[in-house]
């Protein structure tokens, strides 16, 4: 359902009472520090690149079974039909398998981008997007660092897509679709303060497997998908150049600052495209 007049006039006001107030621009919604988040722990180590995290995820999203795993590119990235893809990597140890996804950013730089809150970091630990608010703008796919969010280009009514770490089935107390199954622990769902001791255990029993750093841990504020490999990551093709900080923290500064006109105009647009919508939609109802 579209905005009524009341409730986009509600929308504005919020947004100028969070410049009013200087509302923390970090996307979680007590403060990473306050919250417990949960997360997985992915063992680049342990995985046997089986990919039925690939057709249970596809499966859980509706969303087609993915291809064969024979004549793959060697490197495949997230897409509109896909949320999750595991490639095999040709390594200083041999050939090492590695997932990818959203990686659930504790302060995510989407959530911190998008002014409507379609983005929205739940208290839960997964960052989810919702159609309703969405505005089509765009900014979370730019701002991600992890280019996770992918836009339906070429559908009537497109949607940004991206792994949601299975939010509903989290809400019913089940576990993400993709480590429901994982033989071997490879994927391991639960809390993130207690996966990060879990990696620092294999770390320690096995310091001869492990490279000895736990990705996520604090890359960009700390993500809820956290990772461990037998190799330096940056021989998995993940970015190892990010800094410790949340990349929202950069901004805070810049956006109390900036003229409230600036930070209005998402809202206003959101009204204006809601409004269009729902005379739109009238109007072809007035057809029918």
């Amino acid at each position: 359902m579209g905005l009524n007049r009341r409730s986009f006039f509600k929308l504005l006001g919020v947004t100028g009472m969070t410049l009013a107030i200087g509302k923390s621009t970090t996307g979680s919604e007590n403060g990473s520090n306050s919250v417990e988040f949960y997360g997985i722990l992915y063992d680049a180590a342990r995985c046997k690149g089986c990919r039925g995290c690939e057709f249970d995820c596809a499966a859980a999203h509706g969303f087609k079974d993915p291809p064969p795993s024979k004549n793959l590119p060697p490197i495949r990235k997230t897409d509109e039909t896909c949320n999750t893809v595991v490639n095999t990597i040709k390594t200083s140890k041999g050939e090492v398998f590695v997932k990818r996804q959203c990686m659930h950013c504790n302060e995510p730089a989407c959530v911190a981008a998008c002014l409507t809150q379609a983005m929205h970091k739940t208290k839960m630990g997964p960052v989810t997007w919702d159609g309703d608010k969405c505005m089509g703008c765009r900014y979370c796919m730019v701002s991600c660092p992890f280019d996770s969010p992918k836009f339906e280009y070429h559908s009537a009514n497109p949607k940004i897509q991206k792994c949601d770490m299975c939010f509903d089935r989290l809400r019913a107390g089940e576990s993400p679709a993709c480590a429901f199954n994982c033989p071997n622990e490879a994927l391991l769902y639960g809390k993130r303060r207690d996966l990060i001791r879990e990696a620092r255990r294999r770390i320690y029993e096995k310091p001869g497997l492990y490279n000895d750093h736990i990705y996520g841990e604090h890359e960009a504020g700390g993500t809820g998908w956290l990772y461990l490999s037998p190799v330096p990551f940056e021989e998995l093709g993940m970015n190892t150049n990010l800094q410790n900080a949340s990349y929202p923290a950069l901004t805070k500064g810049f956006l109390y600052s900036v003229p409230s006109v600036f930070v209005l105009a998402p809202a206003l647009l959101l009204g204006i495209y809601q409004s269009t919508k729902n005379n739109n939609n009238g109007e072809e109802h007035n057809d029918e």
